[in-house]
């Protein structure tokens, strides 16, 4: 029997996951069943694209229930305050600067669930972050990236 695949997340993440989940099945899976009886009520189904559009949706919403409550069955919450302090792991911001003398970067490295480059949440799976879990602060690392290698020195990393 195969493994099960377990998806590391931190605390904060596990609660905004089910969240979501309770926002799914409380509000809107009301809200798609509505829809899809007040578009059941115009009559033939055949033509109805209300109705087609409502199921389209409870599908996307059902999938979507389906794949949260499989990660919170098997989340992996990583304890960052119960790693090495200074060695980068999930939960833990990092910054770092390119060498020779870019400016420096910082992020917070989180399961894919919790993945929000645009806040500066990176992804365990992602390049930058596979590269940099469990190295230390001051060490210098060579990161594998699409665009080619990145030289980089670890400069601090703090519990986020």
């Amino acid at each position: 029997m195969a493994e099960q695949k377990t998806y590391p997340m931190t605390a904060d993440g596990k609660v905004k996951l089910e969240k979501e989940l309770e926002d799914l099945k409380m509000n809107r899976r009301p809200e798609v069943i509505k829809r899809i009886q007040i578009a059941r009520s115009y009559g033939d189904l055949s033509e109805n694209s209300e109705y087609e559009s409502a199921k389209n949706e409870q599908s996307m919403l059902e999938s979507r229930i389906t794949t949260v409550e499989h990660m919170l069955q098997y989340a992996d919450v990583i304890e960052s305050d119960k790693t090495n302090k200074d060695e980068v792991t999930v939960g833990k911001k990092v910054t770092f600067k390119e060498l020779p003398d870019e400016d420096p970067e910082s992020y917070t490295i989180v399961g894919a669930a919790e993945a929000d480059p645009m806040s500066g949440k990176i992804s365990n799976d992602s390049p930058i972050a596979k590269g940099l879990m469990n190295h230390k602060v001051g060490e210098e690392v060579t990161i594998e990236i699409p665009a080619g290698d990145m030289k980089v020195k670890i400069l601090t990393v703090e519990s986020a």
